[in-house]
């Protein structure tokens, strides 16, 4: 009778759960989207759920970061966003989330299901029922939002920065940021990681390594409606494209989609030439970023507007401050974040888009503060401002606030859909969404002329790419004919689209898609550049330093300018074994590829050869006597040249460092290979034998000069030999490519055995290179390069992540 009884209490138990009205009684209730409820008690947060399989957005993103920019973790940064429904079975709550890369795009509900089931869903959490009422039911979901939503364990242990853990007993909701509003919930927790063996960014920016606290944010937002018409992808127009698989597509289609993302943008008037936006994009401000900085946004954030009028839109792009009662990682407003790190690093533009359609639902850029700080740096160093003591010039803070605006403007573009076009800056500053060099020339007076240094405005292509994105149509217009009428228009004013997969990689072909330069032609480009750091080097010393500095700190502002020409090294590289070629379309009327001008080829050839002679990378003597060992309490970084002197100053190493830039691009095995290819196909294109005879005859069998340019001269042949025994052993290299490549170290034995040099120094020098060459011939498995000095990091100039060129935490980065 007892066991019946107590049998019997519990069916009661589970067929009766606890109303949501007694279970809360005694905690805040906070209405919105998804209702909240607060048990101070314990400090538990509880979710109410009622619509059961109805999908809704869930985004986690990091609000108060580590602040290292090699780890990646940074303060405003987005996470994933994902559609996700709440399905119930039995007293648990499941969070799945669909996989809507795999679809059918029809109206049968049955084609739809046979897709559904063939591939997997994510179920991201599984929650137990606590109390229910009226269908409602109320889950505790504390653990929830305390669990590792941004992925920073694995980041941590991926990075190599230790081995690290959630440790709940350090972790708590953080309730300032956790809100509730009508179409979204906001939950914000404060995050402690413990572990073992921290990394050295690690130990950088936190102050007791093994316990890193950090605050993780969480939104759910209610999706958007059924109004919005996605708009297809075109890869001459400068969208990022949001891609699925259409398994309903007729036989005659691609089951391979491609829309691109935007914000949904719709004239109040179709019809009128010129007409207000039904809702303008509004961008806001982080309300932490000082003067004048915040103003330098404000204006260059509002150049997107030159577009949309061009569009045909009025007022319908808008920059403001956020308001003291909003919070920056709320899903209703597109943010531009202030960032602080350790150390220089990479913004980066990235969004919040629907899934389904690539409608962009939130914008959000992130500005690294140290930016303007390198730009003060190229400015000190090339224009050497300090002959009176310690004024900072007026020219140097608005040469860099002009780079900040400019770099606001690229960074917005990312998040309202734009993709880098790298090929802009050769048609007179097209687009934003290039990279740009400092623009700065050598005047007849023989002074660098920096004035014009960045350009103002939205560009003609950041107008074609808007209109083709975002331009609203009368009824009845043809909307595929308009769209391409757009491109057209574009084409014929010669405003082209390269992107990231042929500009970045050292080995690409392009002869003008490149990261930060400048003009149409990189020859020439490079010409200027080693003009202008001639002359700044030529005027460097005690006036690149404020009075009362340590002279150990001119090794710091030299850093940027002897490597002033290493981002145009690779520009005129491209040139040799290049192709030129445009994302051209069947019917459309463009060029598809063509080869080079053989002549411009070895003309780029010289030119960086240029940049491997003594006389370029040699320091004055009375230059390198006013570089002492670091002061006490300034310590090379990141920043410094690497010095084989120890503390001393090495002025023969960044030499080799500077050489090895060049090296590593016209001995690329792409390039080398290509080489190869297009002399058989054209052979008036140069081949690979032709450009390394011209490298060996041009460096290593020239005579050195006296004194620490000889010395230079030998140190940089060693670097030369390595990178052309090095290809001719590269996998990568076509065997062709290889083979050439051995052939002329054969060759260059021979011709170091029978030229032995004058001097004794030339005598050890060509016996040491011939020796090399001998024990690599004897066994090439074993060769090792010499170790050169690392160059500190070029990119970011001022500086873009992705742009990291991509947030790591998401996929909907720029």
């Amino acid at each position: 009778m007892v066991k019946k009884y107590i049998l019997f209490l519990i069916l009661i138990g589970f067929g009766f759960a606890e109303s949501i009205a007694d279970k809360t009684k005694s905690m805040d209730k906070m209405d919105g989207y998804l209702n909240l409820y607060w048990e101070n008690e314990t400090g538990k947060l509880w979710l109410e759920i009622s619509d059961f399989n109805q999908e809704f957005l869930y985004v986690n993103s990091l609000m108060a970061g580590m602040g290292s920019n090699d780890v990646g973790l940074d303060r405003g940064q987005l996470g994933n966003g994902r559609i996700v429904y709440f399905h119930r079975v039995g007293p648990k709550v499941l969070m799945i989330q669909p996989n809507y890369y795999y679809r059918a795009v029809t109206d049968d509900p049955r084609e739809k299901k046979s897709v559904e089931d063939g591939f997997a869903k994510s179920t991201l959490w599984g929650f137990t029922v606590e109390a229910e009422e009226d269908n409602r039911v109320l889950v505790d979901a504390t653990d929830f939002f305390l669990n590792d939503a941004h992925g920073i364990v694995s980041r941590l242990k991926n990075q190599k920065m230790g081995n690290y853990k959630v440790d709940k007993s350090r972790s708590a909701i953080h309730l300032p940021a956790t809100m509730n509003f009508p179409n979204n919930t906001e939950v914000e927790a404060l995050m402690t990681y413990t572990g073992s063996n921290p990394g050295k960014y690690v130990r950088q920016t936190t102050p007791t390594p093994i316990a890193i606290t950090m605050r993780l944010h969480h939104s759910f937002v209610e999706l958007p409606d059924d109004n919005y018409t996605p708009r297809n992808h075109d890869p001459r127009a400068g969208y990022y494209p949001m891609s699925f698989q259409d398994y309903a597509a007729p036989l005659d289609e691609s089951i391979y989609k491609r829309v691109i993302t935007r914000h949904r943008l719709h004239k109040k008037n179709p019809n009128a030439r010129t007409s207000e936006a039904v809702e303008p994009i509004i961008y806001y401000i982080d309300p932490g970023v000082p003067e004048p900085v915040k103003s330098a946004m404000l204006e260059s954030g509002g150049w997107w507007n030159q577009a949309f009028e061009a569009a045909g839109y009025k007022n319908a792009f808008q920059m403001k401050v956020l308001p003291k009662d909003a919070h920056p990682m709320d899903v209703r407003y597109n943010m531009i974040h202030w960032v602080h790190r350790a150390t220089r690093g990479w913004s980066y533009g990235s969004s919040v888009d629907d899934p389904r359609t690539g409608e962009i639902l939130k914008g959000n850029v992130s500005l690294g503060s140290l930016r303007l700080r390198q730009d003060y740096l190229i400015a000190t160093g090339l224009l050497a401002p300090y002959d009176n003591g310690t004024a900072v010039p007026d020219y140097m803070r608005e040469l860099a606030l002009a780079r900040v605006r400019q770099l606001v403007a690229h960074e917005i573009g990312h998040t309202i859909g734009l993709a880098h076009n790298y090929i802009a800056s050769t048609v007179d500053r097209a687009s934003v969404m290039d990279y740009p060099h400092p623009k700065v020339t050598v005047n007849k007076k023989g002074e660098i002329e920096w004035q014009d240094a960045y350009g103002v405005g939205i560009g003609e292509w950041d107008k074609i790419s808007v209109a083709y994105g975002y331009q609203d149509f009368p009824k009845g217009t043809n909307q595929k004919e308009a769209l391409e009428e757009i491109i057209q228009d574009g084409i014929r004013r010669g405003y082209t689209f390269i992107t990231d997969q042929d500009a970045r990689p050292l080995g690409s072909a392009h002869p003008t898609a490149h990261l930060w330069d400048n003009g149409k032609d990189p020859v020439s480009e490079l010409q200027n550049l080693m003009a202008v750091r001639k002359v700044a080097l030529d005027n460097f010393g005690e006036n690149n330093i404020r009075m009362g500095q340590p002279y150990s700190d001119i090794e710091d502002v030299l850093v940027p300018i002897y490597f002033l020409h290493r981002f145009q090294i690779e520009g005129a590289a491209k040139v040799v074994g290049g192709l030129n070629f445009t994302y051209a379309l069947r019917g459309d009327g463009q060029m598809v590829t063509e080869f080079l001008d053989p002549k411009f080829q070895m003309e780029a050839l010289d030119g960086l050869i240029g940049t491997l002679q003594p006389d370029a990378l040699t320091l004055r003597e009375e230059l390198l006597q006013l570089i002492p060992p670091r002061a006490s309490g300034r310590g090379r970084t990141r920043e410094s040249f690497n010095s084989r002197t120890s503390v001393t100053f090495d002025g023969v190493s960044l030499a080799e460092t500077a050489a090895n830039l060049t090296c590593r691009m016209i001995f690329h095995p792409a390039r080398a290979t290509r080489l190869v290819e297009y002399n058989a196909r054209n052979t008036k294109q140069p081949g690979l034998e032709k450009v390394l005879n011209e490298i060996i005859k041009e460096t290593i069998l020239q005579s050195a000069p006296a004194g620490l340019g000889g010395e230079i001269k030998r140190n940089v042949d060693f670097t030369i030999l390595d990178h052309l025994m090095s290809l001719t052993i590269n996998k990568n290299a076509s065997p062709a490519a290889q083979s050439i490549a051995m052939a002329q170290v054969n060759s260059l034995s021979h011709k170091l055995f029978r030229n032995r040099g004058k001097s004794s120094r030339d005598k050890a020098h060509f016996s040491m290179l011939q020796h090399r060459i001998k024990t690599f011939l004897d066994e090439p498995e074993k060769f090792e390069p010499i170790k050169v000095p690392k160059a500190p990091p070029g990119s970011p100039i001022g500086t873009e992540f992705g742009c990291t060129f991509e947030n790591p935490f998401n996929n909907n980065s720029k």
